[in-house]
């Protein structure tokens, strides 16, 4: 007959304690203090009951936690909050687990990131912005063992996946539409416009090759916040701030502008609101226009003209290359493994709504 198995309830029984008192002072947590005495007599007994301490349960590597690590450069943004919707839902259906790093556009903060990806070892990574330039060579040599997918800028040359967003031509659409409605004097507001961010530049070029191509690029005046903003933590309301602050600047210096575009949608809201303040309608006084549709721009009140690009989308399809990736990685069809490099890219959409219409004919507001 099979011996009964000795349990902590026999030990704290026979030594009269409690349960938990047993189980504490066996497996060494002392959360509370035991005297000298009690804890001799506990581990006393247990030896002589032949009691044995359960070894604690480790996860088999097979189940090991399926890790993804996403950089994100802004979480103030809706744009990379929505970039995020699209990678936790095809993540989620994939039961995999999402580690995100925020680096604030801060150079320190990614650096450290990228050390800790030896650490982590997650299956796959994902950029939401082209990587700093500096670390360049460091994310090409993690891509040799880790899946690395970056939703970058088109214009930029890296040999890893891509989920590609031709900046410059969501500029040209922005301006084409405004040139269509009859605006020749208008402001462009941008956050910084740095080396380090060309995603924005290239916006802004795009903009102005479209107005350049008609003879007014010199029409265009070009309104972009100090670098220093980038030098500090992003609020919620930073770039709603750019907008704002510098259309006041703005209308303090033109009285002719017909219409002005924000970088994007959070940039737009603030140029709405400072608009209001100054007595301005929109569009029947000026034009407002912004980039990336995000929720607040569709609601009623607002009611934002903007350009679609398929944030969402993007997300997914960006988790979607990294699990092609992994699959391929685990499934060996020859010694030899094919190195396949994906680009994808969605056709932008203009979204017309009831900021933008005609442009004024007579001068402006003085």
């Amino acid at each position: 007959m099979r011996k009964k198995k000795v349990t902590s309830s026999d030990i704290a029984h026979a030594a009269g304690v409690s349960q938990a008192t047993v189980s504490m002072i066996l497996n060494k947590k002392y959360n509370v203090s035991f005297s000298k005495e009690t804890i001799r007599k506990v581990e006393q007994i247990a030896e002589e009951m032949g009691y044995e301490v359960p070894k604690r349960k480790t996860r088999r590597e097979s189940r090991k936690e399926k890790l993804i690590v996403v950089f994100c450069s802004n979480l103030t943004n809706p744009y990379y909050v929505m970039l995020l919707q699209g990678i936790e839902s095809r993540a989620k259906e994939q039961e995999y687990g999402l580690f995100v790093c925020n680096t604030q556009r801060d150079l320190k903060m990614e650096e450290r990131y990228l050390r800790m990806m030896h650490e982590l070892k997650p299956l796959g990574i994902i950029y939401t912005c082209n990587p700093s330039h500096c670390f360049m060579d460091t994310i090409e040599e993690l891509a040799e063992k880790i899946p690395i997918v970056i939703i970058n800028n088109q214009n930029e040359h890296l040999n890893v996946d891509a989920v590609e967003l031709d900046n410059s031509k969501l500029g040209r659409m922005m301006a084409k539409h405004l040139l269509d409605l009859g605006h020749r004097k208008v402001a462009y507001i941008a956050p910084p416009l740095t080396t380090r961010q060309k995603q924005r530049s290239k916006r802004v070029e795009g903009f102005l090759k479209e107005f350049d191509a008609v003879g007014l690029k010199d029409n265009v005046i070009i309104k972009a916040a100090n670098e220093s903003i980038d030098m500090s933590i992003p609020n919620i309301d930073s770039e709603y701030k750019i907008g704002y602050d510098l259309t006041k600047e703005l209308l303090r210096e033109h009285n002719d502008i017909t219409a002005i575009v924000g970088l994007n949608d959070m940039i737009a809201f603030g140029i709405l609101d400072a608009l209001h303040e100054e007595k301005y309608k929109v569009p029947a006084d000026i034009s407002v226009m912004g980039c990336d549709n995000t929720l607040f721009a569709k609601m009623h009140k607002v009611s934002l003209t903007t350009i679609e690009h398929f944030v969402v989308f993007k997300g997914r399809d960006a988790c979607d290359i990294i699990m092609k990736k992994i699959l391929s990685q685990n499934s060996q069809y020859s010694e030899i493994q094919p190195i396949s490099t994906y680009h994808v890219e969605y056709e932008p959409r203009l979204i017309v709504r009831g900021t933008t219409s005609y442009a004024k004919t007579k001068k402006g507001k003085n």
